[in-house]
C-alpha cells in the first residue's frame, strides 16, 4: 500500500511537471483534464485495492446493480472525513450478497463497516467512483463484535445495564402489553397459548404493533414503548416477541438506543425474539430473557400457576390450622364442662330453691294487697252512693221552688202586656208582607239579568268563546303562530291552528 502511494505521488508530480513545461502557454479543456486524470489513475491503480469504509447509502435497481456510498468518520466522533461512490454490478452482486450474509448472518445494509476489494475508476462525465469486486465478511464480523462489546461496555459504564432487571415483576402478571408484528407467526402462537391454557387463566392482552426487523425496527419499537408508557399504571409487564429468523433479521436488537430505552422503561420487559444461540443486547438489558414467544407465554402461565399453587398451599395450611384449633377447643370445652358441671348443678339447685321461696312470698303479698284494695273500694262505693242520694233530694226541692216562682211571674206579665203585644204583632205582620213583596220583585229582576248573561243564550245569538290553554282569549298577544286554540259555538266546538297573529297597533 505504501509503495502504491509513493508511486502515485511520483507519477502525478512528473505528469504535472510535463504539463507545466510543455504547455505553459496552452489552456486545457475540461475533457482533456479529466482524460489526464483518468490516465494517471489508471496507470497508478493497475490492480484492485482493499478499502475499509462504512456504508451510508445502499440502493438496488431493477437490473440488479447495487449503488453504495462509502464514508469514513473520525474515530471519536461522527464527523465524515471522506466519502466515495461505489458500484457492485449485478453479476458480482448476485455472488457477493449471499456469501456475505451467510457468513456474517447479517444483511448488507446501511451502517455496516466493510472491507471491500475495489478498482478505482474515473469517468470523464461521472467522475471518481469505486467498482467493488470482492468483500471480506470476516472484517465485518469482527467489527460487529467490536461494536457489540462497545455498546455493552457503554451501558455498563453508564450504570444502566441492570436497571430493568431491578424492577419487581408482579406475582400474577396478567395485564400484558405486547410489542410485535400483528402478522408474525410467533405472535399468533403466543396469543393462542395464553388464551387456551389448560388451567383457564385469564390474561388481558393489548398489541402495540411494530416493525420487528430491518432499519426501521429501532424507531418503530421505541414508538410502541412510548405508547405503552402512557398506560404505565395499567400494565404489569411489556413483552417483545417475534418469530424465528436469521441472525441478519435480528440485528436491530443489537442497538444502543433501543437497549438504553429499555433500561429506562418503568415496566419489566420480557423478550422472546427468536435467538436460539446468542443473546442480543436487548436480551441482556431486559428484565427476563426467553428464547421464543411460546416460551414467554409458558413463563407467564407458570407464574400464575405458581401463585395459584401457593394460594392452595395457604388454603390447606389455613384449613389444617383451623381444624387443630377446633379440636383443641373442643377438648378444652369438654374438660372445663366436666370440671364445672357439679358446681353448676349445685348453684342451679340453690337458685331454684331461692326462686321458689321468692315466688311463695310474692304470691302471699299479692293476695293481701288485693284483699286490702277490695275492702277500700267497697267503703268508697258505699260513701258515694249515700252522697249521691242526698244530692238528688236537694236538687229536687230546689227545682220545685224555682218552678213555683216562675209560674207566678208569668201570670202577672201576661195580663199586663197582652194588648201591647197584640198591636206589635199587627205592625210586624204588615212589615213582613212588604219585605216579602220586595224580595220577590228583586228575585224576578235578578233572574232576568242572569238570563241575559247566560253564555248559552249569548252563543245562540251568533257569538263564540275562544280559549287557549283553558284561558279565555282577550288579546292576540296571548298566542303565537302554530298555537292550537279552541272555539266554543252554540252547538259544538272547533280546534284551530293559528297561522298569523295581527297585533293591535
Amino acid at each position: 500500500m505504501k509503495e502504491t502511494e509513493k508511486y502515485l505521488s511520483v507519477k502525478l508530480r512528473n505528469d504535472y511537471q510535463c504539463l507545466t513545461l510543455g504547455m505553459t502557454n496552452e489552456r486545457l479543456k475540461l475533457s482533456e483534464l479529466n482524460g489526464l486524470v483518468k490516465k494517471a489513475i489508471g496507470e497508478v491503480f493497475i490492480s484492485p485495492v482493499w478499502v475499509i469504509g462504512e456504508i451510508s447509502e445502499l440502493k438496488t435497481n431493477r437490473s440488479g446493480h447495487c449503488y453504495l456510498n462509502l464514508i469514513e468518520k473520525e474515530a471519536d466522533s461522527d464527523t465524515i472525513i471522506a466519502q466515495a461512490r461505489a458500484t457492485i454490478w449485478s453479476y458480482t452482486f448476485r455472488m457477493l450478497r449471499p456469501y456475505f450474509e451467510t457468513t456474517t448472518g447479517q444483511q448488507l445494509v446501511e451502517g455496516l463497516k466493510v472491507l471491500v476489494s475495489v478498482s478505482v475508476e474515473f469517468h470523464e462525465l461521472y467522475g471518481y467512483s469505486l467498482n467493488i469486486r470482492d468483500i471480506d465478511p470476516t472484517y465485518t464480523l469482527g467489527d460487529m463484535a467490536r461494536r457489540r462489546r462497545e455498546i455493552v461496555a457503554r451501558l455498563q459504564s453508564e450504570g444502566v445495564a441492570d436497571m430493568n432487571k431491578e424492577l419487581d415483576l408482579p406475582l400474577v402478571p396478567q395485564k400484558i402489553a405486547i410489542i410485535s408484528s400483528p402478522t408474525a407467526a410467533g405472535y399468533q402462537d403466543f396469543i393462542d397459548q395464553l388464551t387456551h391454557n389448560q388451567a383457564g387463566y385469564h390474561f388481558i392482552l393489548k398489541l402495540f404493533p411494530a416493525i420487528m426487523q430491518g432499519n426501521q425496527a429501532e424507531s418503530s419499537i421505541i414508538a410502541a414503548l412510548d405508547q405503552i408508557y402512557q398506560y404505565e399504571s395499567f400494565f404489569d409487564a411489556v413483552v417483545i416477541i417475534r418469530g424465528g429468523g436469521s441472525q441478519a433479521d435480528l440485528s436491530c436488537f443489537d442497538n444502543y438506543n433501543l437497549a438504553y430505552y429499555i433500561t429506562q422503561f418503568p415496566l419489566p420487559v420480557i423478550t422472546g425474539i427468536g435467538h436460539e444461540k446468542d443473546d442480543s443486547i436487548v436480551d441482556l438489558v431486559a428484565h427476563t430473557r426467553l428464547k421464543t414467544p411460546t416460551a414467554v407465554a409458558e413463563f407467564l402461565i407458570n407464574g400464575v400457576a405458581q401463585f395459584d399453587m401457593h394460594l392452595d398451599e395457604l388454603k390447606n395450611r389455613f384449613i389444617s390450622i383451623i381444624d387443630d384449633i377446633l379440636v383443641n377447643s373442643k377438648n378444652s370445652i369438654e374438660h372445663f364442662t366436666r370440671l364445672i358441671a357439679p358446681v353448676t348443678r349445685e348453684k342451679i339447685t340453690k337458685i331454684y330453691g331461692r326462686l321458689n321461696q321468692t315466688i311463695w312470698k310474692l304470691d302471699n303479698s299479692v293476695k293481701k294487697f288485693i284483699k286490702y284494695q277490695n275492702y277500700q273500694f267497697d267503703r268508697k262505693e258505699e260513701k258515694l252512693r249515700h252522697e249521691f242520694k242526698y244530692f238528688i233530694q236537694y236538687q229536687s226541692k230546689q227545682l220545685e221552688k224555682t218552678t213555683r216562682t216562675i209560674s207566678g211571674t208569668l201570670r202577672n206579665i201576661t195580663t199586663a202586656n197582652h194588648d201591647l203585644l197584640f198591636r206589635k204583632m199587627q205592625k210586624s205582620e204588615k212589615l213582613t208582607r212588604r219585605i216579602i213583596s220586595e224580595c220577590k220583585h228583586y228575585q224576578e229582576l235578578s233572574l232576568q239579568k242572569a238570563m241575559l248573561t247566560d253564555p248559552n243564550i249569548i252563543l245562540a245569538r251568533g257569538y263564540s268563546i275562544t280559549t287557549y290553554n283553558k284561558f279565555v282569549l282577550k288579546d292576540s298577544e296571548m298566542v303565537e303562530n302554530t298555537a292550537l286554540i279552541e272555539t266554543r259555538l252554540y252547538k259544538g266546538q272547533l280546534i284551530s291552528e293559528v297561522k298569523q297573529v295581527t297585533k293591535e297597533k
